[in-house]
């Protein structure tokens, strides 16, 4: 009798949900891991949806944000707690972390500018955040809020992120391919290792 390992898509779906309501924002969070790249996206600010959609396409995995915040303030509830409900997600969907990559890693190019993103599922919040933004504002968006968003996603997910912009001259191009290559290395650090299954990827045996 011979035994075969399950595929992601055969295995239980990793999936998390999340309803975080404040007197500053209402937020419900759907996260699948192992999806298509599909997005339902509606935070109120343009600019964040577009970069919200490059973690869904480029990390293969789908993603439902709806967002009702306090915008005629500005937009830094809605960014950092967005950010922090996004990580509570990631945190249910990856469970135990039994299998998982662990690790993932990405170089991005947009035209002139080039981002560097290496994640760790390490239980371990840690944020370093090197972004030289040229603008202000993107749109909505307040470049400003980028780190906030990220901040709130590493305490709340459990790892510790490294984000680097290593060139750029166009403000949209940095914030972009920031977020395509977060994208990448999360799809590479979330992907199920055949040669770990079972076993939680850290000589401690728990992360």
């Amino acid at each position: 009798m011979t035994h075969t390992a399950m595929s992601p898509s055969a295995a239980a779906p990793r999936t998390g949900r999340v309803e975080r309501n404040t007197s500053e924002t209402r937020i419900a969070v759907a996260v699948t891991l192992d999806g298509s790249g599909r997005a339902s996206l509606a935070t109120g600010i343009g600019f964040l949806d577009h970069m919200l959609d490059q973690i869904a396409r480029h990390g293969m995995m789908d993603l439902d944000i709806q967002v009702q915040g306090d915008l005629h303030i500005d937009g830094h509830h809605t960014v950092e707690d967005t950010g922090i409900a996004l990580g509570q997600a990631f945190a249910q969907a990856v469970g135990d972390k039994k299998g998982l990559t662990r690790y993932g890693h990405a170089y991005v190019p947009l035209d002139e500018a080039l981002s560097r993103v290496v994640v760790d599922f390490s239980g371990r919040p840690g944020l370093h955040f090197h972004v030289p933004f040229t603008a202000g504002m993107i749109g909505q968006l307040d470049t400003q809020l980028v780190f906030e968003f990220f901040q709130g996603f590493v305490n709340h997910a459990g790892v510790t992120l490294h984000i680097d912009n290593l060139k750029g001259i166009n403000a949209h191009h940095q914030c972009e391919t920031v977020f395509k290559a977060f994208g990448r290395a999360l799809r590479m650090a979330l992907t199920l290792d055949p040669a770990s299954a079972g076993v939680v990827p850290s000589t401690k045996g728990c992360l």
